[in-house]
């Protein structure tokens, strides 16, 4: 049996935020994730875009955390070296209604503490996205784009750095408290005794939850679909360009990746099965069709992927719970922690509402701080970002640099090595693929694939039939293959 002060169920954004928060203070600490890598579900699955919180009601904990999670952004990729840009947002509209609520957007964003926002002409749009579409819309100056993959990555790697215990494959089972308060989990590999619980499972959430001692809750699941164009759209893409909002639902919209590329999406249809990330021909034309009102330049011949991301959506009696909810019921279920609706903007917020949770257990016990907190994580250098001289070097000092395992995305051998030796330990294909970029490019993995599984076997001694692509059960082969 493992023990704990505290247990971390998810290892999404708001666990892994959570994790590295906690590990400035003198605490053991376990975080347990069903999935076999972070950021596996919504943390990885979504437009990854830092919001600017003009979208969200007035006093609202969505509209505090998001401004103030953006306020810190710079500070925080800098810390966890995550590749960010400022690159602004544009709102487009046409009609006299879309200015009206534009115009309502704008109050509501000044009120809520976003700055530099205002409104703007056609012949403004034109300068900022020459080929965006719209009579007159909103710029927010301080909106930007991230690396979703290396921000979640980034905060767990600093967190095991700093002393943090992660368990991937480890879906929990069953949670009891003994009768000094204490909580035993229960979860697939190890059982681990606990002060503390803390519930970060989004989707999977109101189910721990009523393990816990709260009952009441449920969730379905907000699908968002995406289209990814190729590189070669990116330039004509510099900023996000979204419609005409409210305060649930942003819209079908067009953004640049901090890689180049260009996500289309996503839809916003609510579902009961947060397991199903299907995309139908149906879907993806409605999305070309719906981005093609405000940026007309999207062409079949430019779509290299689909993806799909499900937004758990929590409900209670009273029905859908529209903010971010940091519960704690002292007499029901003494030092459980339910992070309730992390939905969107729950990437740019991440950190507040991470603080937010600690607050709770500092106000209710005394904590030491870890005065070798380091918050420094490095991620490894990418090949395809050095210059021609940098490269020289590298491959001067390891020859392996000189061999590229993906040719898309120019990525090589030695970075596919030192990711699958990664701090964390996780050594599935979609594992190395995020934190590399190999088979993300326009070919999708058709000449590098085989090359990384090989690599994978070579490195790690695993047979064929023990690879598996994301998900246990994922299995890449059932016997060996010419590679």
């Amino acid at each position: 049996m493992e023990k704990a002060d505290v247990v971390i169920v998810g290892a999404g954004v708001i666990g892994c935020a959570i994790a590295r928060e906690l590990s400035k203070f003198q605490l053991k600490i376990i975080v347990i994730e069903k999935n076999l890598d972070v950021c596996f579900e919504t943390s990885g699955r979504n437009s990854a875009v830092l919001h600017g919180g003009f979208a969200y009601d007035i006093g609202s904990l969505k509209a505090e955390c998001c401004v103030e999670g953006n306020q810190e952004f710079d500070k925080v990729a800098k810390e966890l070296d995550v590749p960010f840009k400022r690159t602004g947002k544009l709102l487009v509209g046409n009609s006299e209604e879309d200015y009206e609520k534009l115009e309502a957007t704008l109050k509501q964003g000044e009120q809520n503490g976003c700055e530099g926002l205002r409104m703007v002409s056609e012949h403004e749009i034109k300068k900022m996205v020459p080929l965006a579409k719209g009579k007159f819309g909103i710029f927010s100056p301080n909106s930007g784009i991230m690396d979703p993959f290396q921000y979640v990555v980034g905060l767990a790697e600093n967190a095991k750095d700093n002393g943090v215990s992660f368990f991937f494959g480890a879906k929990v089972r069953y949670i009891c408290r003994e009768e000094n308060g204490d909580f035993i989990v229960e979860a697939d590999k190890l059982i681990v005794k606990s002060r503390w619980l803390i519930n970060a499972a989004a989707m999977g959430g109101p189910k721990i939850s009523e393990m816990a001692g709260i009952p009441g809750y449920y969730t379905t699941a907000g699908n968002g679909a995406y289209i990814i164009l190729d590189k070669n759209m990116g330039n004509y893409l510099p900023m996000p360009v979204y419609p005409v909002p409210n305060n649930f639902y942003m819209g079908v919209h067009v953004t640049p990746t901090i890689d180049g590329n260009v996500l289309i999406g996503p839809t916003g249809i609510e579902m009961e099965d947060g397991d199903d990330y299907s995309v139908s021909q149906e879907t993806i034309d409605f999305l070309a069709q719906s981005a093609s009102k405000i940026w007309p330049c999207i062409e079949k011949r430019d779509y290299i992927r689909n993806y799909c991301g499900n937004c758990a959506k929590w409900y209670d009696s009273s029905g859908l719970i529209y903010d971010f909810k940091i519960e704690i019921r002292d007499q029901q279920a003494p030092h459980f922690i339910n992070m309730v609706n992390m939905d969107s903007p729950a990437l740019t917020s991440a950190l507040p509402l991470a603080r937010r949770c600690v607050n709770l257990i500092k106000n209710r016990e005394v904590l030491q701080n870890n005065v070798k907190f380091n918050p420094i994580r490095k991620r490894p250098v990418r090949f395809a970002e050095m210059s021609n001289e940098e490269r020289a070097e590298k491959i001067k000092e390891n020859p392996e640099y000189g061999e590229i395992v993906c040719r898309c995305e120019q990525v090589s051998k030695a970075e596919i090595i030192e990711a699958i030796h990664n701090p964390l330990g996780v050594c599935t294909v979609a594992g190395i693929k995020l934190r590399t970029r190999a088979m993300m490019g326009r070919c999708q993995g058709g000449y590098c694939q085989m090359r990384l599984v090989k690599l994978i076997q070579e490195e790690t001694g695993m047979g064929e039939r023990e690879i598996v692509y994301e998900r246990e059960g994922s299995y890449m082969f059932v016997g060996k293959v010419r590679m």
